[in-house]
């Protein structure tokens, strides 16, 4: 059997964090960390670290600076204003602290005692975690906290294939080039079928899940946005494909038109991105949603019923 690609940036060790930030963190955490141990998974370029200080206290450190990818820090900032504002029926780690200092953003969380689903997905995880992402769904219909809409947030991403009628298309999917005026017309409504008053996570994966026993925890918010209440499930639902688990018209199939949309403007993203260079210090990234844009086009294939 063949693996999907792992999703991993490369991250930062603790001891390469800038030292201004990493006393900051010490203080505010009341004592030296004597032991930090980096966290895998996740496409950041940054320091994703467990620490536990000299008198026990634990915590979940996220920081990153300028270098190598200059994106990432304004990602940061974003993940840290909707930490912040987070209610508590969220499943999400705790956000303790956050502060901006020396070209660096730093989120202090909660330290949570669990991992992430077990790959290829075990059924029984992957239930507890649809359940978990259904609850959330509807806790935050309609939104508890202010947020940007979705066509804001992932307007200039999902628009692949219309940016693809006017590139090389080159190896691309037969059917895919067959059907490109058409899927560009199709995309070009997923704006409206997304739009909704939800707050949605908007990046869900296995890398951004934790598993405590039967608590199911969702991380890395920096993309939270007003959507609908489904669109959460429908944008996991290629990477759960990829990485061994059911596809996803088998979990759902709903027929509504929206959703057949979405599906197209994710196809789209996950096609045309899989054809672009590797952005600074993300080497896996590509490859990464390459293989989600399989799962994402053999579902669109089978919603829209093209030949």
């Amino acid at each position: 059997m063949s693996h999907p690609p792992a999703s991993g940036g490369t991250r930062v060790p603790w001891a390469e964090v800038h030292p201004a930030v990493r006393a900051s963190v010490e203080e505010f955490l009341g004592a030296p960390v004597a032991e930090a141990v980096t966290q895998p998974g996740g496409f950041s370029p940054a320091a994703a670290v467990r620490v536990r200080t000299e008198d026990g206290r634990r915590a979940f450190v996220k920081s990153v600076g300028p270098e190598p990818n200059p994106d990432t820090p304004r990602i940061y900032r974003s993940e840290l204003k909707i930490a912040a504002a987070l209610p508590a029926s969220v499943p999400a780690p705790r956000l303790l602290t956050g502060f901006e200092l020396a070209g660096w953003v730093t989120l202090v969380f909660e330290d949570v005692e669990g991992g992430h689903p077990e790959l290829p997905w075990r059924r029984d995880q992957l239930d507890l975690v649809r359940d978990a992402v259904g609850r959330m769904a509807r806790a935050l219909t309609p939104s508890p906290i202010d947020a940007p809409p979705i066509a804001e947030v992932f307007g200039e991403a999902f628009q692949g294939w219309r940016r693809l009628t006017g590139e090389d298309t080159t190896g691309l999917d037969p059917w895919a080039l067959r059907h490109l005026g058409e899927l560009a017309e199709l995309e070009s409504s997923w704006e409206r079928a997304a739009a909704g008053d939800s707050l949605v996570h908007a990046d869900l994966r296995a890398d951004n899940i934790l598993l405590s026993g039967e608590r199911v925890y969702v991380v890395d918010w920096p993309w939270a946005c007003h959507a609908v209440p489904w669109f959460d499930l429908v944008g996991m639902l290629p990477s759960v494909g990829m990485q061994g688990g059911p596809r996803p018209w088998e979990l759902f199939d709903d027929p509504d038109p929206a959703v057949t949309a979405v599906v197209a403007a994710l196809a789209g993203y996950f096609v045309r991105q899989s054809r672009q260079p590797a952005p600074p210090g993300l080497p896996t990234v590509r490859e990464f949603q390459g293989a989600q844009g399989v799962v994402a086009l053999d579902w669109l294939r089978r919603r829209t019923g093209w030949a």
